[in-house]
């Protein structure tokens, strides 16, 4: 059965069932929408009776566009209904977006300016534009048509959502992050939210163009990853964790073999020899479960050069800390907390959950062995992404982890544009990791970055 959902390229349907006049798709969600007549949803529904969906899905997207272009017309003429050519080309993207697509969010997931994509019911849909959350004109038609696009998602993966497995975590097709949570648990009806990935493969070049990071810092996070440091990316749920953890894995050797562990793959590997392992949930038996720390264990015994988990929120950060301290050198990981010393305490108590019989002290020395640099992102209310600290773990004195910045980002004032203006100032240091460093033949080039001069030199 298909979906019954409505949107168009040319016109988008706003929060009364609607169609607005023709524009782009960028533009459309916020024309004036007229409510749609008995007539035409009529010939909607006649449309997807009559189309079979084994044939649907194996036509391209124009072939069924133009078979579905003359069901319109023929059911039109049946019907006596006046529908002029812009009318029926309209109704039928729509038909065909809700047939092979994700119904009225289609022009949103081809908006490259969106970054997340929020349901909250059928009438509700929100988008994050330039870091700022935006109130759309789109809606679905009912809770029964949300409920269908996130089975479709589902099912695209072999994984299910409904009442008795109701919260769901996916990927569509081009790597973009989904989270589903459907009555019981969502009083509001379905909800979906999307995190959207740039097609376009960010590097610190542009990173330095949107302010995300000045170019000493970024020259000094190109070295960090070059010269297989561990390291660990700390921030807040949108902050561009993943994009910076993409980024910084540009850099690995294409020699190099990397796992990359995921609850949902998002990480985006250009090299030639990368495995991309993803956890399982219970079936409906409540059997088969496979989570991160199982893959890890699994990871180990693969030969890896690199292991990159997507993100520790669990038992597997006593895996991961054993893994960095076991030869795997220049692994990678995020974690979400609100600063660098946060993230610490995070992966502690995470170790802790793993039911380790290992005195605190020999906890955070495995983690002082284990971690070189700990990088914390910022989502800012501007809404720019900023790399605002940089922090090297520098040993343990006293139970106690002794922490070094090498950079921080330092608030200045804001703009009248609603920008905010600051600084990215470097600390001169000797970092503990500068003989991983000289072995690479890039110790200068590092200590030019937060203006150190190296000792003897």
């Amino acid at each position: 059965m298909f979906n019954f959902g409505i949107k168009n390229v040319e016109a988008v349907a706003d929060g009364t069932g609607g169609h607005a006049s023709p524009k782009p798709p960028a533009e459309s969600e916020h024309g004036q929408a007229a409510a749609e007549s008995p007539a035409i949803g009529y010939i909607r529904d006649q449309v997807l009776l009559r189309i079979e969906s084994a044939v649907a899905v194996k036509m391209t997207r124009e072939a069924l566009a133009a078979r579905v272009y003359l069901m319109i017309a023929e059911i039109a003429n049946e019907q006596k209904e006046l529908l002029n050519q812009s009318e029926q080309h309209r109704l039928a993207a729509e038909i065909v977006d809700d047939m092979i697509g994700l119904g009225p969010i289609e022009p949103l997931l081809r908006e490259d300016a969106i970054a997340d994509i929020l349901i909250n019911g059928p009438s509700k849909i929100y988008v994050e534009r330039h870091g700022k959350l935006e109130l759309t004109k789109l809606h679905f038609r009912s809770d029964a048509h949300v409920l269908h696009v996130a089975q479709r998602i589902a099912s695209s993966i072999g994984r299910r959502v409904d009442e008795s497995s109701p919260m769901l975590d996916a990927r569509l097709a081009d790597g973009s992050r989904v989270n589903v949570i459907i009555p019981p648990l969502s009083l509001r009806g379905p909800c979906i939210s999307i995190r959207k990935f740039s097609r376009n493969a960010m590097d610190f070049s542009k990173y330095v163009e949107l302010g995300t990071v000045s170019p000493q810092l970024g020259r000094a996070l190109e070295i960090a990853a070059r010269c297989r440091l561990n390291i660990i990316i700390s921030g807040g749920t949108g902050s561009g964790k993943t994009t910076l953890l993409n980024a910084l894995s540009r850099l690995i050797d294409v020699g190099e073999r990397i796992i990359t562990i995921e609850d949902a793959a998002e990480l985006q590997l250009q090299q030639p020899h990368v495995l991309q392992l993803e956890t399982r949930p219970p079936n409906i038996e409540g059997q088969g479960q496979v989570i991160q720390r199982d893959l890890v264990r699994n990871a180990l015994r693969m030969r890896p050069d690199r292991i990159i988990v997507g993100e520790v929120r669990g038992v597997e950060a006593f895996d991961m800390m054993q893994a960095m301290n076991t030869g795997h050198n220049g692994s990678m990981s995020t974690v979400h907390a609100n600063s660098a010393r946060d993230a610490l305490g995070r992966i502690e108590n995470m170790i802790l959950m793993a039911n380790v019989s290992l005195p605190m002290r020999a906890i955070r020395g495995q983690m002082v062995s284990a971690l070189d640099l700990i990088i914390q992102t910022e989502r800012m209310r501007d809404g720019v992404r900023r790399v605002t600290e940089v922090v090297e773990v520098v040993g343990i004195e006293e139970d106690t982890i002794n922490l070094a910045t090498l950079f921080s980002y330092r608030f200045l004032g804001e703009n009248p544009d609603g920008s905010l203006r600051g600084a990215f100032e470097a600390h001169a240091c000797q970092p503990r990791f500068l003989p991983r460093l000289e072995y690479y033949g890039l110790a200068n080039a590092f200590l030019e970055t937060i203006g150190a001069a190296k000792k003897g030199g």
